[in-house]
Parts: structure tokens; sequence; C-alpha cells
């Protein structure tokens, strides 16, 4: 529109130009002088040269005039190309933006659409967030319960080993039978810290639950299952302000040092123990400990309980070459006769695997009988009331040095244990298998035990080769919980050798070989082999076991 405005009044301003013009040409030239002067003038040639320069300044005016008409001409001609161009360009101007309206409204449409959809998204997306954050706080919480678990199994430790052995039986007499038979142990365990002053832990294992003795099951009795029974429960009370004190109650593995002379490796006693240990700065007594024990071993809700007392002091030297743990201890057994009049659960607490009536002479073959699982030994005498008892009242005396000394070769350290046992309590004279007194015997009340080994079984490869022999008498202590793989509980002379081979960090394999005969074969309840009477001497039975035990 401005540019119309301002091309109307340019043309208009032509026009004047060229009416201006026109006007002066139609002035014409000016009139002819008449040749005949005038009375009044007389014409000269400089008038007449005046009159020419005149005209020919009037002649050059109007060229001029012409040449600005004609560039005016031109000029409007280039402001009507221009402007047919600009309206051209304006209309093309005008269909883009015809178009650009028709796309700016397709996509203000697609904006609409978008924005729809983008609300849609920022719901899912906001959907999405109040899910996550209900998984993160779920994660968390199930994190924090991870983490208690964690830190509650992080306090305790899993323990356990199976062991599979084949074991054979040879013994040189005529009606002696060449026994081979395979067994199994298993042991599963945890212990671990309830608190910073308590800690506690159960064992199960397998076995027979009328042999405490053994955790052996023997491969029979037509592929039936094996029973597992708790082998250990216990809580023990060890302050963190007093390191130095430590209080045990329940089922529990031996807290004092002490032999197969006096109980079975596999045995766990039940009771309490206080132990007292001193950590001591000297350069040669390095500890001194005292605990007491008291053992809780039947419980009559119709007459005396029983139970064993006593304690055990021990001390650690370190000679340099040698380091050495010497103990001696002290254990009273209160109403053991509750042993020889054992109930039917306890000695056929599992149908048949249970050992059942320990046989001697004399004793009961029902139940209530004498507990023994591997066998019974000790002197006994039936009352008038036809009642059996002990001969001998058993009081332990026990002395043990265990020795482990250096040989310059780290691996193969060698390990000394001499043990002598003594049975304070015991009768002044045995009996002979009728049960009379044998006054030319006196008390049979000691046990001696070498043991030597030399190697360990720490690392991968490690071996130890062993030697032990025992001399155990019939009264020196209580038969019924005395070591099972022996040819009999007491009242023997006991060989062993031993070959251990640690083929990996959890696996060990090895093998013994147990030589053992009955010691005095005339005694009451003397174990014999077939054959053999009062009086002979027994052949050595020999016993041999492969084991492999792995570990975890």
């Amino acid at each position: 529109m401005r540019r119309f405005l301002w091309f109307s009044t340019f043309i208009l301003l032509i026009s004047g130009a060229a009416a201006q013009t026109r006007g002066s040409s139609k002035a014409g030239p000016p009139k002819a002088i008449s040749k005949k002067p005038s009375a009044s003038a007389r014409v000269t040639t400089q008038e007449v040269q005046e009159l020419r320069d005149a005209l020919a300044a009037q002649q050059r005016q109007s060229e001029e005039q012409r040449l600005q008409l004609e560039q005016l001409k031109s000029q409007l001609q280039q402001l009507l190309d221009a402007t047919q161009q600009a309206n051209a360009t304006a209309q093309k101007v005008q269909g883009s933006a015809e178009q650009a309206q028709a796309t700016a409204a397709q996509a203000q449409q697609s904006a609409a659409e978008a924005q729809r959809q983008a609300d849609q998204v920022s719901s899912s997306v906001t959907e999405a967030r109040t899910a996550l954050a209900l998984v993160d706080k779920q994660s968390k919480d199930e994190n924090k319960k991870l983490s208690a678990l964690q830190d509650i199994m992080g306090r305790f430790r899993f323990t356990g080993d199976v062991r599979v052995r084949g074991e054979d039986f040879f013994q040189d007499c005529s009606a002696c039978v060449t026994r081979n038979r395979a067994r199994i142990r298993l042991r599963f365990g945890v212990e671990g810290k309830l608190t910073e002053d308590f800690t506690g832990g159960f064992l199960l294992a397998s076995g027979s639950l009328g042999d405490s003795n053994s955790t052996n099951e023997t491969l029979t009795n037509f592929f039936t299952r094996k029973t597992i029974g708790i082998d250990r429960a216990f809580v023990t009370y060890q302050p963190v302000a007093a390191k130095w004190i430590s209080l045990t109650g329940g089922k529990f593995a031996f807290t004092w040092q002490r032999t197969p002379m006096t109980f079975d490796s596999d045995l766990n006693p039940e009771g309490f123990t206080e132990k007292f240990s001193f950590d001591l700065k000297s350069p040669v007594l390095k500890n001194f400990t005292v605990q007491g024990i008291q053992l809780l071993y039947n419980e009559n809700s119709k007459g005396d309980d029983s139970f064993a007392v006593g304690g055990q002091v021990s001390s650690k030297l370190d000679l340099g070459f040698m380091n050495s743990t010497a103990s001696f201890s002290l254990l009273d057994w209160r109403f053991p006769d509750a042993i020889l009049n054992a109930s039917a659960f306890a000695v056929q607490a599992s149908p048949g695997e249970g050992p059942g009536c320990a046989t001697g002479s004399g004793l009961p073959t029902t139940a209530p009988c004498v507990y023994g699982p591997q066998g019974f030994t000790n002197a006994t005498f039936t009352d008038a009331a036809g009642k059996i008892h002990f001969l001998s009242g058993f009081l332990y005396a026990d002395f043990i040095l265990n020795n482990q000394i250096k040989t310059g070769w780290s691996r193969f350290p060698i390990n000394l244990l001499l043990e002598y046992e003594s049975n304070l309590n015991a009768a002044d004279h045995p009996l002979d298998s009728q049960g009379n007194v044998l006054a030319g015997l006196g008390k049979q009340s000691h046990a001696y035990q070498v043991d030597f080994s030399l190697g360990q079984l720490k690392n991968r490869n490690d071996i130890q080769i062993g030697y032990a022999w025992s001399r155990q008498e019939q009264d020196s202590a209580i038969s019924s919980f005395l070591e099972s793989e022996n040819r009999a509980p007491s009242n023997l002379l006991q060989n062993r050798i031993s070959a251990l081979w640690k083929v990996r960090s959890n696996t060990v394999g090895s093998y013994t070989l147990w030589i053992g005969r009955t010691l005095n074969s005339s005694l009451q309840h003397a174990i014999l082999a077939p054959g053999v009477t009062a009086g002979e001497q027994e052949p050595y039975l020999k016993r041999m076991q492969f084991d492999v035990i792995y570990s975890f």
C-alpha cells in the first residue's frame, strides 16, 4: 500500500512537470522583429546576436527538459517493472503465507497432539516415578533386611564334615570270622556370637541315639534311612570386659584337656563348666588355667540323680624348642549304678540300631540293664535284693603332658603326649569270671598312654604319621564312656598306627591300624575272642580303617 501511494505521488509530480514543459513550448519562439526599423529605435547587429544567443539558450533548455523527460520515462518504466515484480512477489509471498498458514495450522494441530501425548507421557512418567519410588523404598527395606540378615549370619560360622570309611577285622583264632563293613559319619553345626558377651551353637551328627560314643552309621539294614541327632547345644558366657572368664552350659565339646582314656572323642558331655584362664607375660609360663566341671549323666525322678563333679588346673610352657601343656584333673562320679540299670530307651533308642544291653557274666539281658555301647568291662556285683552295683567307685586323677617339639622343618613338628590316670576309688581287688575276689591281684585302677606323631595337617599335601600305645586296667575308668575303636573299653593293651595325608585344603585321607587284646582274660566281664577261655592270652585283634574325610 505504501508503495502504491508513493508511486501515485510520483506520477502526479511527473505530470505537473510535463504540463509546465508543454506550456513553455506553446508560447513558441519570440515574435519576429519587423524588418522595417521603427521610427523610435534601430536594430543593431549586437542586439541580433543577443537574440540569437537567447534562442540558442532556449533550445538548449528545451533539449535538457526533453532529456529529463526521457530519463523520467525510463525511471517510470523501471518503477512499473519493479511494481509488477513486487506484485508477483507479493502474490507469491501471499501464496507462501497461505501455505505457511495451512502448515502452521497443521503444525498447531500436531503440536496439540504432541502436547496431548506429552501430557500422557508426563502422566506415565509420574506414575513410573511413583512406582520407582515404591520399588526403591521396597528395595531399601529389603536391603535393610538383607543387611540385618547378613549381620546376623556374619556372626555365625558353619562347621561339619562327612567321613566315608572302609573297615576290616582280623583275629587269629579258629572260631574268629573276618569282618568287613563300610561306615559313614555326618556332622553339621553352627556356632557364633549371640551378643558381645555370649556365644552359642549346635551340632547335628549321625549315629545311633543309644550310643554316646560313636557317630558312625554302618551301611546296612536294607537301605533304611540313617539317624541324625543333636550332638551339641550350648551357650558360653565370656564377657568382653573379662575375657579370662568362660562359663559354658548345655551339651558341649570338652573344655578341658582329656584323652580317650577317660572319654571317647565322639562323646560330648552335658552339664556346666567354669573356666578361668590367665595369659601371662612370663618368658616360660605363658598361661595358667583353672576350671570347674559339673556333668549330669542321669536324672532320676524317683531317686538320686547321677552326676560327676571335679576340676582341672593346667599351664602352658614355652621352652623355646618345645611348647608344653601340663594338666591335672580330678573328677568324682556320684551314683554311677544308674549306668547298670539303664532304661529300654537308653539301650534301644532307635529300633534296629540301638546297642542293646551290654553282655557279661551275670548281667541282665533285658532292660533295665547295663549301658555299654561298645561292651562293658568294669567289675560288678549283685546284692541280696537282686540289684547290680559297681564293685569300685570312680574318682579320676588324670595327669597329661602334651608337648610340641620343633624339628627345624616347619611341616614336621613332633607331638608327644604322655598320660597317667588313676581311679582313686577303685576296689582293692578285682573279681574273676565267676564273681570271686582275686586276692592275689591289686587294684585295677591305672591307665597309661604314650602318643607320638610326626608332621601336621595344616596345609595341602601335609602328612602326619603316628604311633600310640596304651594300657588300661579294668576299673581305671567307667567303661561305658571310653574309646569305641579299641579292642575293649578297659582291661586292654592297645596299639595304634596311623598315617594321614591332607589331599586338599578340606579333604584328608587316612589309614589307621588298631592292634589290641584283652589285658587279663581272667577278670570278670573280660571281652574275649570266640574259643578263648579265662586265663588264656587272647590273640591280638587287628582292625584296619581307610577313611576319606571332607570338611566344610
